[in-house]
């Protein structure tokens, strides 16, 4: 279980703030510390910029062990999953991750999430870490299947690493060669621990994931390895900050930020994980009536001139009206430029008019790019 922090007030409410268990590894590099779903969570070690540079030319580690782990067991337990989230996970194997999404019966989001096929009768479903007593308990809701839904995310650490030399560390840790495909995953033990081992990540760059079960002394003699392994590549601890811009630059969605209950995968750029034509599952009658009637909105990469950061919240403005608003913006550290996400009326996304960010009362042209940010 994760260790239980110390006692904040939120919401006016005492709450305890959990700690996962590399919590004292991350004060020892003097990380600065916030609340984050519920996890004392590092933010940042040394600078966002800095940390989000290392990743990119070198490697970096996480510690994402406030995202949330439910296994589904049982002999229906790809009905279920088909009939909860909107990919065909009917095309999963053992050993293959999927990227999918779970919506209401209104087409909203509930999360979106990674499908691990462990075997046909067992899956692991990695969930958003604020959302996991919510997710849980719609889950739980929609099991007619007989299926045995098993929460572990107190039990499991996850640590991400990430970066061109990635491989090399993980390899040198478990001493064996890794050839894993884009999500893609295997399993390895070592020093009595199991370990799930899964090429995915939120950066966009080379990079692994270690799930694991443990006591604290493990992780934190795992994270010293890791670190010992890695300096010669220069490897780097990275906190919340920097694993925000890094996903940004990719035009990776953010649950809280691009997608929530308001809103759908096809005006968030997800409709090539929707997949429309498969039989029943929940939101798929609404999603097949917005796709017919066309999106109102659609959530769009921008990029601007001016060194301005066009923050959440922010709105655009088209011929004088309001365009849109900003979901998620920070100053590129590869680009050395503002980028952003925002959702734009489609009506003037056709039309093709131009584009202003509102900053401070003033507009600034927006320009409208691909993703990814950092190819653009």
């Amino acid at each position: 279980m994760h260790k239980i922090g110390e006692l904040t007030i939120k919401k006016n409410k005492v709450v305890r703030v959990k700690q996962t268990k590399f919590y004292q590894a991350h004060k020892s590099l003097n990380a600065k510390i916030v609340e984050f779903a519920g996890y004392e969570m590092p933010i940042q070690y040394s600078s966002i910029i800095a940390e989000h540079k290392a990743v990119r030319s070198s490697v970096g580690v996480f510690d994402v062990s406030h995202m949330g782990q439910v296994f589904v067991k049982g002999a229906n337990a790809l009905s279920f999953i088909q009939k909860i989230t909107v990919n065909d996970a009917s095309k999963l194997f053992p050993g293959r991750v999927q990227y999918s999404a779970m919506c209401y019966e209104d087409g909203g989001m509930v999360d979106d999430l990674l499908v691990y096929c462990i075997s046909s009768e067992e899956y692991l479903l990695v969930i958003n870490a604020s959302n996991i007593s919510k997710d849980f308990d719609w889950m739980q809701k929609n099991n007619s299947d007989g299926i045995e839904l098993i929460n572990r995310s107190d039990d499991y650490s996850l640590m991400a690493i990430q970066g061109p030399y990635s491989q090399k560390v993980v390899e040198k840790y478990f001493d064996t060669t890794i050839n894993l495909e884009y999500y893609h995953f295997t399993t390895s033990r070592k020093s009595g621990v199991d370990f799930i081992v899964s090429r995915t990540g939120y950066t966009g760059e080379l990079g692994y994931e270690l799930y694991f079960v443990s006591d604290e002394s493990f992780a934190l003699d795992l994270w010293k390895t890791i670190f010992e392994i890695g300096a010669e590549y220069g490897i780097t601890p990275i906190g919340l900050g920097a694993r925000d811009t890094l996903r940004l630059e990719m035009g990776f969605c953010l649950y809280g930020s691009e997608i929530d209950a308001t809103t759908n995968p096809l005006e968030a750029g997800l409709g090539w994980i929707t997949r429309l034509n498969k039989t029943g599952f929940i939101g798929k009658e609404a999603l097949l009536t917005i796709k017919e009637k066309g999106l109102i909105r659609k959530l769009t990469p921008l990029t601007m001139e001016e060194r301005m950061i066009p923050r959440h919240g922010y709105e655009l403005t088209s011929v004088g009206i309001k365009a849109g608003s900003v979901t998620s913006g920070c100053l590129s550290p590869v680009l050395d430029k503002p980028i952003a996400l925002a959702y734009i009326d489609m009506a003037l996304l056709q039309a093709g008019e131009p584009l202003n960010f509102i900053i401070r009362g003033k507009e600034y042209p927006a320009k409208i790019v691909k993703l990814p940010f950092i190819n653009a």
